[in-house]
């Protein structure tokens, strides 16, 4: 049998995560507070291990203590589940008109995310036959300010919002394209919003360019961008259309189109 093609162990590696994955079973069959004298019973642990346990999960905010000694699942598990949850429709809906795009630009399409303050590609449409092209690793991370999508992101933000995160990330910047003043990126902002598109102009690494257009879900809220990165001698504006188009497409298919009927 290959390396790959061993069989995943059943039970963790780690034995405090095995406990761990126990506790919130038990914390996840109730709908109501659980006792911390109940949770050691069910689980096995002796009670000042389950205890130790839940604090540093109480702290992760992935279980809360709304009185002493009693428990129940955590905000931060509800958070983190919407955000797969997104990731998985917007991934599932997008990737076959993605592959679309690629096949007319012949140019690497991306799937990006926010989170916190930057964006995360989840999902890439590239052929290794297209000759010259920015493939983008899924997984990959890059600040907001510098990115097409992360751009529309910001856009979506309020004034102090924005300059809340001005604040706390110094705008920081890659090339000397970059924006890092904050003036100069309102103003950037503005027509991000004004045109529902947002450009990288070699911001976040020389030689390459980017368009996004916003993916909506179907409160019309903005839960993904698509963009087109290319070398930045050819990137071509005839792509702006057919990526507006298929952005438009993917919102639709999650149910945005639908909304802004009602």
């Amino acid at each position: 049998m290959k390396k790959s093609e061993r069989a995943v162990p059943t039970v963790p590696a780690i034995q405090v995560l095995e406990r761990m994955f126990a506790l919130i079973d038990v914390m996840a069959d109730r709908e109501d507070v659980v006792s911390l004298r109940e949770i050691s019973e069910k689980t096995g642990l002796h009670a000042s291990t389950a205890h130790r346990i839940l604090n540093d999960l109480v702290i992760g905010r992935f279980v809360e203590r709304p009185d002493a000694g009693n428990y129940r699942l955590g905000m931060r598990l509800l958070e983190l589940g919407n955000l797969v949850k997104g990731r998985l429709s917007v991934r599932d809906a997008a990737l076959p008109m993605m592959r679309e795009l690629h096949k007319l630009t012949q140019q690497t399409v991306n799937l990006s995310v926010r989170q916190g303050d930057e964006i995360i590609y989840i999902e890439r449409a590239y052929s290794e036959r297209s000759g010259m092209q920015v493939v983008r690793a899924i997984g990959g991370r890059a600040p907001l300010h510098l990115t097409s999508t992360g751009k529309l992101f910001l856009a979506a933000d309020d004034v102090q919002r924005l300059r809340v995160y001005a604040t706390r990330t110094g705008l920081a910047g890659n090339t000397h394209n970059s924006i890092t003043a904050l003036p100069k990126l309102e103003r950037e902002l503005a027509t991000a919003r004004q045109l529902g598109v947002a450009r990288d102009n070699e911001e976040l690494e020389l030689g390459v360019r980017c368009m996004a257009a916003g993916i909506y879900d179907d409160q019309l809220k903005l839960v993904a961008g698509l963009s087109i990165s290319a070398p930045a001698d050819r990137l071509d504006e005839g792509w702006l259309p057919k990526l507006q188009a298929t952005a438009q497409r993917i919102s639709q298919a999650l149910g945005a189109e639908r909304s802004a009927a009602r």
